[in-house]
């Protein structure tokens, strides 16, 4: 059971926090555009790109959050798992670009590494046990059969 809810919480946390993320870079996109890591960030009219971030994080806060709700936890299990290559390619571009390694490390590794434990909890869960409802196997005393 401790799995269980560690992995909702992981989840939810995991959530909340890209959504935020995403939320930020749709008001605010030249304030929170820095805290990513790149070295150089797009001015001007390119810097629109990071609309198109700010609404790509916050739909990978909403998604797992639908997952989750809905009690899809095996589904939410693959697309945690699946979407680890999202930070680590972050970090590769980071890195590659000459970006802030501590960021790149810190914030999307550290991502990454948690989105691939909660997944993994929640792939591995047990399933619930099913519930039996037991019929009876002959008619009551008194009871006639219309066949």
């Amino acid at each position: 059971m401790f799995r269980k809810h560690l992995a909702t919480t992981l989840t939810v946390l995991l959530a909340v926090g890209i959504g935020y993320v995403g939320i930020s870079y749709l008001f605010f996109p030249a304030a929170t555009a820095p805290q990513f890591g790149m070295a150089v960030w797009p001015e001007g009219d390119a810097a629109t790109f990071l609309v198109t971030k700010g609404a790509r994080d916050l739909a990978s806060g909403l998604v797992p959050l639908a997952l989750l709700l809905t009690g899809q936890r095996r589904a939410l299990g693959w697309v945690l798992t699946i979407w680890t290559l999202v930070p680590l390619s972050d970090t590769a571009l980071i890195l590659s670009t000459g970006g802030s390694t501590v960021t790149a490390l810190a914030v999307h590794g550290v991502t990454a590494l948690a989105l691939v434990v909660t997944g993994v909890l929640l792939l591995t869960e047990k399933p619930a046990p099913a519930t039996r409802t037991i019929a009876p196997t002959t008619a009551p005393q008194g009871a006639s059969s219309s066949r």
